[in-house]
């Protein structure tokens, strides 16, 4: 019969997520920043397009900046998360961000700010929050047991869908009173918050590793060779890629396109964000039943159909409070959808990682470099 990992041996007396005082402290941090990050996301088209006055290649250079370092880093970011205590992490990656965020406000009150200075945060920002997310994508196995992954996963998702939409109403209401500029401010103060909240986590002490430590390159490439020949695992990465790159290319210019041409305004476009957020909030408190129900393989397969589909009012769309109804609830559901089928991934990659290590297939720092 297999034991658990002696990383979570402390905890296996517990049955609810009630008393795991790290894992709260680690959704209270993680939900901060994501406050922060909504309010980031309400007010960088509103300075950029409306008070910058910046161009389509404009915004499409910027989000490609903020993309590169996923695109850089993905790979190397499972390796390195998996060398360096994942606490650590978190405060190091959350002061560093509040350090880059920080710069824009301040340059809005010196009247230096452009477009060169934002290229530069989203850069800089990007870097960071690969790193970030790897780690926190990481750690929570270490905080609960397996037998809590999907609770705590639905947890997790509901309480980054209440924040995420707290934060673009907050926004929409800071970017009115104070402008767009001087609203990042909040975003830089919630990452403080999150770096504190990481402070107060503790994770046993992870069992001595019986391999030698082998190169970066040697642990991603086995990684990959894993994802390559895993029937389980390799269609769940190429979805996923091909999901997000398509979500990648639609974003760009989403906020761009309802500005412009739907002309929602800084406060349509709130609105329609925050519904888009109700959705994250919903989608993770319905997964654990619906996976129960139909199984985790249909619920990924719906979750992939739905989310491209969701977008199609968009290309219709046009001024008015009607399109804007249809929008907000048309975001409402794609998110649902993707926070959903999120979850579900997300509990599926840790069990085959966790798989993996047991049974030495492969060295587990290899599959989460790909994974994660």
């Amino acid at each position: 019969m297999n034991t658990p990992p002696a990383a979570l041996t402390p905890l296996a007396a517990k049955v609810t997520l009630r008393g795991h005082r790290s894992f709260r402290a680690f959704l209270t941090g993680e939900s901060a920043s994501l406050v922060g990050t909504a309010v980031h996301g309400v007010a960088l088209p509103a300075l950029a397009i409306l008070h910058l006055k910046a161009t389509p290649g404009q915004i499409a250079l910027l989000a490609f900046l903020a993309q590169l370092p996923t695109f850089v880093l993905a790979l190397p970011a499972g390796a390195v998360i998996d060398r360096h205590d994942k606490r650590t992490v978190l405060v190091v990656t959350n002061l560093g961000a509040a350090a880059v965020v920080a710069v824009i406000p301040a340059a809005a009150v010196l009247g230096t700010l452009s477009m060169p200075v934002l290229y530069a945060v989203a850069l800089a920002l990007g870097a960071v929050t690969v790193l970030h997310q790897a780690a926190a994508i990481a750690i929570v196995p270490q905080l609960v047991e397996p037998g809590l992954l999907q609770k705590a996963n639905s947890r997790i998702g509901a309480a980054f869908g209440a924040a995420d939409t707290a934060g673009t109403y907050l926004g929409t209401a800071v970017v009115a009173l104070v402008g767009a500029g001087r609203a990042f401010a909040l975003d830089s103060a919630s990452y403080l918050l999150s770096a504190w909240c990481a402070t107060r986590i503790r994770t046993a002490p992870a069992p001595p590793s019986t391999r030698a430590r082998r190169r970066m390159s040697v642990e991603i490439w086995e990684g990959l060779v894993y994802v390559a020949r895993t029937p389980l695992v390799r269609p769940l990465v190429l979805c996923l890629a091909g999901t997000g790159f398509g979500s990648a290319l639609t974003s760009t210019f989403w906020a761009f396109h309802l500005l412009t041409t739907v002309k929602t305004g800084t406060t349509g476009l709130g609105v329609i964000m925050g519904v888009s957020g109700a959705g994250c909030l919903a989608g993770p408190l319905a997964a654990p039943r619906i996976v129960r129900r139909f199984g985790p393989g249909r619920v990924l397969i719906a979750g992939f159909a739905m989310y491209p589909l969701m977008s199609v009012p968009l290309l219709f769309a046009g001024p008015g409070p009607i399109w804007l109804l249809v929008l907000s609830l048309a975001g409402g559901l794609q998110l649902a959808a993707a926070a959903c089928a999120g979850t579900t991934q997300r509990s599926v990659s840790w069990g085959v990682s966790d798989l993996s290590h047991r049974s030495s297939l492969v060295p587990v720092k290899g599959v989460r470099a790909v994974l994660c």
